[in-house]
């Protein structure tokens, strides 16, 4: 029987060294020496020079003044400053979005973390006759909303007095949580749970559920998730519903860092 073929894609190594130097420059909280990436790479220092200096006379590396270590240049800042990532997110994860609302037959949204807000850039709707707006474009509070506590599911009670202050929160409706301390509960359960919700937090008789979308490090990038009425989203549907929600969110951030998966 014939032996199958690699179908494995070649690769540039040289390229591919390059791009795992940047990876470990961005990553490290202090410079990183040249011996440091020589041994990242398994290369000598000599080989480890030549890439090094090449990243730096392109602008993605530079030396702090005084040091022969390595930090991000200035073409990096440019890029990622120049990049519109929200337009990014919305183009790969579209599809999934309109799947959610179609499977769910509620408007679902994606939003983004801006400052303290969660900023709605996309969003696709129900078929019912009352069903919650589109509300792309807008902002909404962070603590108080479920793709708010979705985008804070990582932060920890210091993280949130630091961003927030030491409370009260404003309060919107009674079911508003005010006190950090809450907060930071909340943001534990929403982390271990998956996905978050909105019991009427911030606009009365809403219910929302939404869940971070993670890349390869677990940062999260943004949140997806649904909002109806609550006469028409019961408590006992959170489960499943956050369920769905957490699929979708993992198959964009699947997406996300290998574009080629769903190909």
């Amino acid at each position: 029987m014939p032996a199958k073929k690699n179908s494995q894609v070649p690769f540039i190594q040289s390229l591919d060294r390059g791009l795992t130097i940047l990876k470990c420059v961005a990553l490290s909280q202090q410079p990183v020496s040249l011996g440091e990436i020589a041994g990242l790479l398994s290369i000598d220092r000599s080989s480890a020079f030549r890439l090094a200096h090449t990243l730096r006379r392109r602008g993605f590396l530079a030396c702090p003044p005084g040091r022969k270590d390595y930090v991000l240049g200035s073409s990096m800042w440019t890029l990622s400053h120049q990049y519109d990532w929200s337009n990014m997110l919305v183009k790969v994860a579209h599809p999934e979005l309109k799947r959610l609302a179609t499977e769910i037959n509620e408007t679902a949204h994606l939003a983004i973390r801006e400052g303290k807000s969660a900023l709605f850039i996309d969003s696709a709707h129900a078929t019912h006759v009352i069903a919650v707006a589109g509300q792309t474009g807008e902002l909404v509070p962070l603590y108080c909303t479920a793709h708010g506590k979705a985008l804070l599911a990582d932060a920890d009670e210091p993280e949130l007095r630091a961003q927030f202050g030491p409370g009260p929160l404003q309060k919107f409706t009674k079911n508003t949580i005010t006190g950090i301390k809450a907060l930071a509960k909340e943001c534990s359960d929403i982390k271990k749970r998956g996905y978050a919700t909105d019991e009427s937090e911030y606009g009365a008789e809403m219910r929302c559920i939404a869940a971070p979308i993670r890349i390869g490090d677990q940062t999260i990038v943004g949140s997806i998730g649904i909002s109806a009425p609550a006469s028409r989203f019961a408590r006992e549907q959170y489960s499943a519903y956050g369920a769905e929600v957490c699929r979708v969110a993992q198959r964009i951030g699947k997406f996300l860092n290998n574009p080629d998966a769903n190909s």
